[in-house]
């Protein structure tokens, strides 16, 4: 998943368990404006701490996947 797809994600996850922003902002502790700055994908100042609390609400985790050749298909791949 592209960085700028976490915060449509949350969006989504949020809306289909009828959470408002401010529901989930503050069962997480964060402000509403934070949750709002992140499901627009602007996860400028945002600790991975408080997108795992926010992902952890909504029943997920963050998960760490190895890219080879920094991501490029192999020549096998094309």
């Amino acid at each position: 998943m592209k960085l700028f797809e976490i915060g449509q994600k949350i969006k989504e996850l949020r809306e289909e368990k009828r959470l408002t922003q401010e529901e989930l902002a503050t069962t997480c502790g964060i402000s509403r404006v934070t949750l709002g700055k992140i499901e627009q994908g602007k996860l400028g100042n945002t600790s991975v701490k408080t997108l795992d609390l926010v992902l952890a609400k909504l029943g997920l985790e963050l998960e760490f996947k190895t890219i080879n050749n920094f991501g490029l298909p192999s020549l096998d791949e094309l």
